[in-house]
């Protein structure tokens, strides 16, 4: 058996990261390139990813785009098609309507959840049969922990994300036997530009508050945990959601 160490590298592994030119998935995707992964940096437009594909390869990593829009599910069988087979899975990707209930039209809560949830379903259908097929795979959604608490003004977020910490359990019930793994990774309060403005918020303040680290967290101390749902370390770690909130989900009150 390889030292402790060698656990963690993913020399060989291809990786795909949705949502990768910013926030937690750039860091995400720097984390695996930095264990050794060949990247797909996935977004909606090239030009957004090729600063972080040239980060990547001066730095001496192997990464390509995957280009396509969750929500364009041809783009996406073609732009998959293109990539090849993957052996880490981390979708990352998702949108949000911080709106109260009342004021969010059926329609564009369907939306939301087709792509914060449904998309993803899609995709793993694409990756999934080559990681079967290997006897080797690693799937690890992001949800959040509001899939589990709950809070005022984002019903279909909420939603969306509670549906996707289920079908990472019910892909790790069916997968398991076949080398494959599915685990949930839930992000609490981070500091990304898409929170800047909550963060800034008396709301961002309670928030904040409400953490027993008195603090939100820098985007940089997500990578650990995906690093670890990734690699071999985590072999036998499945249907788990590893949550990652400076202890706010531990606690009743701040």
């Amino acid at each position: 058996m390889s030292i402790f160490p060698d656990l963690f590298r993913l020399d060989g592994r291809t990786a795909l990261v949705t949502g990768s030119a910013r926030g937690l998935g750039w860091e995400i995707a720097r984390a695996l390139a930095e264990a050794g992964a060949r990247m797909l940096l996935h977004g909606r437009a090239l030009d957004r990813l090729e600063p972080r594909l040239a980060a990547l390869r001066d730095a001496g990593f192997a990464a390509d785009p995957a280009v396509f829009d969750m929500a364009d599910r041809a783009a996406m069988r073609d732009a998959m098609r293109l990539a090849g087979p993957v052996d880490i899975l981390v979708h990352n990707v998702g949108e949000r309507d911080r709106r109260p209930f009342a004021e969010i039209e059926p329609e564009a809560f369907a939306r939301l959840v087709d792509v914060d949830l449904v998309a993803a379903h899609a995709l793993v259908k694409l990756v999934v049969p080559a990681m079967v097929e290997r006897g080797w795979g690693r799937l690890i959604l992001v949800s959040s922990i509001v899939a589990e608490l709950a809070t005022p003004g984002a019903s279909s977020y909420t939603a969306a994300k509670g549906g996707l910490s289920a079908l990472g359990r019910a892909l790790a019930a069916e997968l398991g036997s076949s080398g494959v793994t599915s685990n949930i990774l839930s992000p609490g309060f981070f500091a990304t530009e898409t929170n800047a403005a909550l963060k800034a918020s008396p709301a961002g303040e309670r928030q904040r508050l409400r953490c027993p680290a008195k603090r939100w967290a820098e985007p940089h101390e997500i990578a650990g945990a995906a690093l670890f749902l990734a690699s071999p370390a985590a072999s036998y770690v499945n249907g788990h959601t590893l949550t990652v909130d400076g202890g706010v989900s531990a606690t009743y009150l701040a």
